[in-house]
């Protein structure tokens, strides 16, 4: 017993960092574990142990081995998937959505909201939380953090929207105070009734995140993230595991390339940005097709594109948008130089729809692409944006279950 208590004491330091390791997949067993933390196998027996007395993972101390294989196999780990959860919410031009993400960014329950943002963001806020309230109660589980994405800048450490261009709040808008204020009122609070500490951040770096962390970028030294969601378009960088935000929260607003110098004004000032040249409502002008109030702009496009892409116009539509975007993604790898690019909301269909024409495009006008082939890849979640802002709230845990825990 004493020297158990001895090993656990020895190992409270490695409980963030092998929590880690399990919340991302990087440890599925103790023996990986016991490698990757640099510790002997019974502290690492007692790191795994604590972790789930504390009902953040599972030791499963009877596994399976392959047929014929020799030896005892190693315990397997795996994240609670009845364990506690953040709540995340995601606003867009369109609505919002809030959803329960547990460790190893699944999704527990999830409810989506339309509605015409207004320019008081306390309003939408206020129905995103209540709506996660609900989810909340309906599940019983015990909520950690929370964490919101929006299709803005946010500046830090103060946590203002500085530039939601396709929401109508003002510039510098206080999201996270205002956030934090709508949990306190929904009555959203953590073990012990403690407050629940609340985070905001750009939805497109937080998908990327959470796509480094659990989807297609897992493992990239150097990931590049360009996605359209709603309306817009956004870019992340994700660099030896961190998002490069830089001094201030503003890095890579790469919506703001021009792409299209005789193209339309865009709300920042210039012309033929790719914000507006590449987003879900360039392509259904492009088409020819008058947007309508029944889906969101994101879902219109997406259906049109792969239901009606035998359309000579469809076509014509999806190659000037592919155009655009390849030459965007030029310029980007031809200053960053990433090691991997991936593509969300439309241009992940995009890419589907034609991988040739973009991958020539990428190829033919950077001096990376020509000189050597960037894999540019789809996405690999769906609801990304949500994971990572969950991921955001998650991250006191994952730095120090015991104090995030109140124990």
């Amino acid at each position: 017993m004493t020297q158990t208590r001895t090993r656990l004491e020895r190992g409270r330091g490695a409980l963030g960092p092998a929590l880690s390791l399990v919340h991302t997949g990087r440890a599925p067993t103790r023996a990986v574990l016991t490698t990757e933390l640099g510790v002997t196998r019974a502290t690492a027996g007692a790191v795994a142990a604590e972790l789930e007395a504390l009902r953040l993972i599972r030791v499963d101390t009877r596994p399976g081995g392959p047929a014929g294989s020799q030896g005892r196999p190693s315990h397997r780990l795996a994240v609670n998937p009845d364990g506690p959860v953040v709540l995340a919410a995601q606003v867009h031009a369109d609505g919002f959505r809030a959803a329960l993400v547990g460790l190893g960014g699944h999704v527990v329950a999830t409810a989506p909201g339309c509605m015409t943002v207004p320019a008081d963001p306390a309003h939408v806020l206020g129905a995103v939380v209540e709506a996660g309230a609900g989810l909340l109660r309906d599940s019983g589980r015990v909520c950690l953090g929370a964490g919101l994405a929006v299709p803005s800048a946010v500046a830090e450490p103060e946590g203002t929207a500085l530039n939601p261009l396709h929401l109508a709040w003002p510039a510098g808008a206080p999201v996270r105070k205002i956030f934090a204020q709508q949990v306190r009122r929904a009555g959203i609070t953590g073990p012990g009734g403690a407050q629940v500490v609340c985070f905001v951040g750009n939805d497109i770096n937080l998908g990327a995140l959470a796509e480094h962390r659990h989807g297609a970028g897992s493992g990239a030294q150097h990931l590049l993230v360009v996605a359209t969601g709603h309306r817009g378009v956004g870019g992340a960088l994700v660099l030896d595991g961190k998002l490069h935000t830089g001094s201030s929260g503003l890095a890579l607003e790469v919506g703001h390339l021009t792409v299209n110098p005789e193209g339309r004004p865009c709300h920042c000032g210039s012309r033929g940005c790719l914000d507006i040249e590449a987003d879900p409502l360039a392509f259904l002008q492009a088409a020819g097709r008058v947007p309508g109030p029944e889906a969101s702009l994101l879902d219109q496009s997406t259906a049109l594109l792969r239901q009606e892409y035998a359309d000579p116009a469809v076509r014509s539509a999806a190659h000037t948008l592919i155009d655009r975007l390849g030459l965007g993604l030029a310029g980007l790898v031809n200053v960053l130089n990433p090691d991997r690019i991936l593509l969300g909301g439309l241009h992940r269909q995009l890419l589907d729809a034609d991988p040739g024409r973009l991958h020539a495009v990428v190829a033919d006008r950077s001096l990376w692409g020509r000189s050597g082939s960037v894999p540019l890849l789809a996405c690999a979640l769906d609801h990304n944006s949500l994971v990572g802002a969950a991921e955001l709230a998650w991250q006191p845990v994952l730095d120090d279950p015991l104090t995030a825990l109140g124990v």
